[in-house]
C-alpha cells in the first residue's frame, strides 16, 4: 500500500464505499495485495466485468490505484489498496447531513460484515485445532467512563493493535501463524438500550 493514512471520507466517497461488493473488494485488496478483476472473481461471486466496474468506482474515489508492476501481461489490469484503513472522527459528521447519511449506510454494511465474520468463525470451529479455539477471545463489558476516559481507552486499544500489527508483519509463510480477525469497539451505550 502506498499510504497508511485514511483516504478521503466526504459524502461522495462514503457513498462509493456503501456497497457490499466494494467493501469486500477493498478488504481483499488490503488483505491479499494486488489483484485483477479475474482473480478477485474467484473470491467474490460476481463476473469480472462487474468487478471491473466496482474497482473503477473505488479508484475514482481514491481508495485503490492501478498496480501495473504486479502483472506480466500489459493487457491485465492490476489494482492495489491505497490505504491500510478507512477512518474518520464521527464528530466530523454531525454538521453535515449528507455525509452523516452516507457514513450511516457504510457503517451499517460494516456491522453486517463484522457479524458475518463472527458467524463464519463459529461455523468453522469444529474444523479448527483446539489450540486455535482455546486461543480465541470474545466478550463485552459495560463500563462507566467519562468522555476523556473513553478517548484514553480508544488510544490504548489503537496502540495495542499497532504493536500486534508489527508482530504480525514479522511472520512469514510456513511459520505456524494464521490470519486472525481482530475487532475492537468502544462507544457510549445509547440511552435506549
Amino acid at each position: 500500500m502506498t499510504d497508511q493514512t485514511s483516504p478521503r471520507t466526504d459524502a461522495a466517497a462514503l457513498r462509493v464505499l456503501a456497497h457490499p461488493t466494494r467493501i469486500r473488494l477493498l478488504a481483499l485488496l488490503r488483505e491479499h495485495g494486488p489483484q485483477t478483476a479475474a482473480l478477485l472473481a474467484d473470491r467474490v461471486d460476481e463476473a469480472p466485468g462487474t468487478l471491473s466496474y466496482h474497482l473503477t468506482r473505488l479508484a475514482e474515489a481514491g481508495f485503490i490505484e492501478p498496480a501495473p508492476e504486479a502483472g506480466t501481461d500489459r493487457r491485465e489490469r492490476w489494482w492495489r489498496a491505497r490505504h491500510e484503513l478507512t477512518t474518520w472522527k464521527d464528530s466530523e459528521l454531525l454538521d453535515d447531513p449528507e455525509r452523516r447519511a452516507a457514513a450511516r449506510e457504510f457503517q451499517g454494511l460494516i456491522g453486517q460484515f463484522y457479524a458475518s465474520q463472527y458467524a463464519a468463525y463459529v461455523d468453522s470451529m469444529p474444523q479448527l485445532d483446539t489450540e486455535w479455539v482455546d486461543a480465541a477471545t470474545s466478550g463485552d463489558r459495560i463500563l462507566r467512563l467519562t468522555a476523556a476516559e473513553l478517548g484514553e481507552l480508544g488510544a490504548e486499544l489503537n496502540d495495542l493493535l499497532a504493536r500486534w500489527s508489527a508482530r504480525s508483519e514479522a511472520h512469514v509463510s510456513g511459520d505456524d501463524a494464521e490470519r486472525v480477525f481482530v475487532l475492537a469497539q468502544a462507544y457510549r451505550k445509547p440511552a435506549t438500550s
